[in-house]
């Protein structure tokens, strides 16, 4: 097939790019948002297509991968082909829902010719997607190998943007991380994050931006991965985290509980039993390594790149059939017209 899909989450659309098809990425001059391309990537079998490009190629695209709200719209003026009607789609829902969560309605809630796949089963139970279709496909990453060391008695972190997206991604609970070890903390924005959590170089450093292979092995030297958020979708810096051997203390929250089973770490939402486990971890380097071995384990079997790439078959056949348009949505028409009225009702009620 040949798929058209903007790159977004430079993370998943690695994983997405090595299956068996065609990969049609837009690019602008300006590489911004809109025409990122491959971004620098290597990304063999994906091709890069100017707006012209695109005009002229329209017919031959298979199908298009939307992730955006504003992707249907642009995929129209740029082509004149409509999701779901002209081109069989699909839309990945990268995030979990905000506002009156559980009660959030998805922008597609309202169709059935584009199917919502989710890539978390606590996404999908969370947001509200009405009458179109549903399904979960679980990420899949490339295994970078088995890299721990925990040489380091430092805790390892990755978050983008900690300062802006505070509380949400657990900026907050660093300080007490810190007080059990130092922290190396990875990502993009985080300029200001000493300043914003008042620790000193020796108890945080801000590593800053890190290319993904250097990013695994300094992550591997260091004794345990900490996943701060509070609500998110699940991060890929976990997963490879876990497939690189490193124990896990995560935030008991969304889908972490799910992703990391007890043997390969410690999920909790009580920070003290998080800091406590680090604090062990610290202190008995072979407790550290044998949780890292279980959760490298247990990454390897859910979130294998095959079983993704199999599981995206899968859906893009039943797209490219057009077996979505003639089957029946998740919930009767009728009755989704009456939850809202009811929602508000026990939405008041509550307040």
């Amino acid at each position: 097939m040949r798929i058209l899909l903007w790159h977004v989450h430079g993370g998943w659309t690695d994983a997405f790019v090595r299956g068996a098809h065609e990969y049609v990425l837009p690019v602008d001059g300006e590489r911004s948002e809109w025409g990122l391309g491959r971004g620098g990537r290597d990304w063999p079998a994906a091709t890069e297509s100017t707006a012209d490009e695109l005009v002229r190629d329209a017919g031959t695209i298979d199908a298009v991968v939307l992730q955006r709200p504003a992707e249907a719209d642009r995929l129209r003026s740029l082509t004149g082909l409509t999701a779901g009607i002209d081109v069989p789609a699909v839309y990945v829902e990268h995030n979990t829902p905000r506002g009156r969560v559980p009660d959030t309605r998805h922008h597609l809630s309202g169709q059935r010719e584009i199917p919502v796949v989710h890539v978390t089963h606590f996404n999908a139970l969370m947001w509200d997607c009405g009458v179109a279709h549903t399904r979960v496909i679980e990420h899949g990453v490339a295994d970078p190998g088995l890299l721990y060391t925990g040489e380091l008695p430092r805790l390892g972190v990755v978050v983008n943007e900690p300062v802006r997206r505070g509380r949400t991604a657990g900026t907050d609970l660093l300080p007490r991380f810190a007080a059990a070890a130092p922290l190396d903390v990875y990502g993009m924005g985080g300029d200001r994050l000493r300043r914003a959590t008042r620790l000193g170089p020796d108890r945080l450093r801000w590593a800053g931006d890190v290319p993904p292979p250097r990013l695994h092995t300094e992550l591997g030297r260091r004794r345990a991965y900490v996943h701060p958020f509070r609500w998110t979708s699940l991060g890929l810096a976990l997963i490879e985290a876990m497939q690189a051997g490193m124990p896990i203390l995560a935030v008991g929250s969304t889908e972490a509980w799910r992703a990391v089973p007890p043997e390969a770490g410690r999920v909790s939402s009580n920070p003290s039993e998080l800091v406590a486990a680090a604090r062990r971890f610290i202190a008995d380097e072979s407790a550290a390594r044998e949780a890292g071995l279980a959760a490298r384990e247990a990454a390897l079997a859910r979130y294998g790149l095959a079983r993704f790439l199999a599981d995206w078959d899968a859906v893009l056949d039943e797209a490219a059939r057009g077996l979505f348009s003639h089957q029946r949505g998740r919930s009767d028409p009728a009755g989704q017209a009456a939850f809202p009225n009811h929602r508000d009702q026990m939405w008041k009620e509550q307040e």
